[in-house]
């Protein structure tokens, strides 16, 4: 019994080899073509057994292949900037360079720079729910990595769910001081009305877990600072369930990006943190995004303002 197909060609061939039948009575019994005997018989005596080795059917050369400048142009700006082949298609297309996002996908996994997915996942289909700018914004703090001249800093993060529109500062510490002012900077940066916040239950953002004054036999629950300003700008102060970061999943995702950021960047001091996070802030805003359909997020806060307008007009 042949082990290989090597073997196999070898094992029909060999009478013919050896003189003791011939191609037309060996074809009687034998279920492969005559085309086919002789291609094998050919290459036996060219290059002995080894040459019955199956070769691969795929062609040397592609007449529609990709230039060797683009594909070069792809990988140098998936490493650069770690987007994915629907963002890249974007990106390049506004430069004036039509890749479909197929040909982008199978470049990035010729390269070896694609994540390889053993495990199966399951896919839920969410229902959008839709959202006008400022109906919701969702706050959060990440740590800066590491510390800058010996001390930590923190950053801030707000994100509009409805447009993705982000803004970000840089503190030093993280309190309740400094999540209301950083509210204020907010609305003063946002240019449509705030009307509801969702953070964590961090005690920065809410004393729903804390907070509460013994006096005799009463127990008193303060009021946190940043739920007075937010009663004060009749903005709805939204808090996710406890362990439930997915709840604030817009920001997560966000702080998964910022993550790349500092993960490539060294900061000198606070001011060269503050002027990075800036321009990493405005680069963000002005990225094309898979939810928003290749939009960037300031396209979209124009496309909410044109439509806006529209109504009104009507």
């Amino acid at each position: 019994m042949s082990k290989n197909i090597k073997e196999e060609r070898f094992r029909w061939i060999s009478p013919i080899i050896n003189k003791e039948t011939t191609i037309a009575s060996l074809l009687k019994v034998c279920p492969y073509s005559e085309s086919s005997i002789k291609r094998w018989l050919r290459a036996f005596r060219e290059g002995g057994i080894e040459a019955l080795e199956p070769k691969s059917t795929r062609p040397k050369t592609q007449p529609n292949e990709t230039p060797i400048r683009i594909k070069e142009r792809v990988i140098d700006i998936r490493k650069e900037t770690g987007l994915c082949a629907k963002k890249l298609h974007w990106k390049l297309k506004k430069q004036g360079l039509i890749i479909p996002i197929s040909t982008i996908g199978k470049i990035l996994k010729d390269e070896g720079l694609v994540k390889k997915y053993r495990i199966k996942k399951i896919k839920y289909k969410y229902i959008k729910a839709e959202r006008k700018p400022g109906e919701l914004i969702e706050i959060d703090v990440k740590y800066v990595p590491g510390s800058v001249n010996g001390r930590e800093y923190f950053q801030y993060t707000a994100i509009d769910t409805a447009s993705r529109w982000r803004y970000l500062r840089i503190f030093d510490e993280q309190s309740s001081f400094y999540s209301v002012e950083f509210l204020k900077d907010v609305i003063n940066k946002f240019k449509y009305k705030i009307v509801g916040i969702k953070t964590d239950n961090h005690s920065i953002f809410t004393n729903y877990y804390v907070g509460c004054n013994k006096r005799s036999d009463m127990t008193i629950k303060t009021i946190h600072p940043l739920d007075v300003f937010c009663f004060e700008n009749e903005i709805i102060h939204y808090l996710i369930d406890p362990g439930k970061p997915s709840q604030n999943g817009c920001i997560e995702r966000s702080h998964r990006e910022d993550q790349r950021f500092y993960d490539r960047n060294i900061f000198r001091n606070v001011k060269d943190l503050e002027f990075k996070i800036k321009t990493w802030n405005e680069e963000y805003n002005n990225l094309e995004h898979c939810s928003l359909d290749g939009k960037t997020l300031t396209e979209m806060l124009e496309l909410f303002h044109l439509e806006s307008v529209k109504r009104d007009w009507i």
